[in-house]
């Protein structure tokens, strides 16, 4: 069983790390699908803020994702799939398929969304957390995604877990503990 989770705020060097992580499987020649949420309208791929990029499968859901020929899923922004899409992760890591996912860990409000949460009652191999750089204070250890309505702090109340999509409607900022204003 091998499960690796990739978690941290916006900016942090995610994607880089799946990118490094799966990229030598199209070279290896081994069978692979990496999944993307079809709710993340920013990119048509796994795509690195330095560079570098993998092909994705838009889904708006992982079921059927364990039954293909892959012997190793991807997943990105597993923090827009749900806990029942983590489920189908537990499937596959139980079939012997490696499975590799990244992600923000916390919502709007601080706390672990709920596909993260179920991530880690799998427990994962590896867990591999990336920080970045405040874009407020410019510390290296930005730890939150500040949700922006209209250039300022989201600070309305959501729903425990609720992803926002990645489309343009809101705006993203990495935030350390000192700089980020929650609800």
């Amino acid at each position: 069983m091998d499960l690796t989770v990739i978690l941290g705020p916006m900016k942090g060097g995610k994607s880089l790390e799946m990118i490094s992580l799966l990229s030598p499987l199209q070279h290896a020649g081994i069978p692979h699908c990496v999944y993307q949420s079809a709710r993340h309208g920013r990119d048509t791929s796994v795509t690195s803020r330095s560079g570098g990029s993998l092909e994705t499968v838009k889904v708006h859901s992982l079921a059927g994702a364990a039954d293909g020929e892959a012997e190793v899923i991807g997943v990105d922004e597993i923090h827009m799939f749900t806990v029942d899409d983590i489920a189908v992760l537990g499937v596959a890591v139980r079939r012997g398929i490696k499975v590799v996912v990244a992600g923000i860990d916390l919502d709007h409000r601080g706390q672990l969304f709920a596909p993260v949460r179920a991530l880690f009652e799998l427990a994962p191999e590896r867990v591999i957390y990336r920080r970045a750089v405040c874009d407020v204070c410019r510390s290296l250890d930005a730890t939150h995604t500040q949700v922006l309505e209209s250039g300022k702090p989201m600070i309305r109340e959501l729903a425990p877990s609720t992803a926002l999509p990645d489309d343009g409607t809101y705006t993203y900022e990495a935030r350390c503990r000192r700089c980020v204003v929650l609800p």
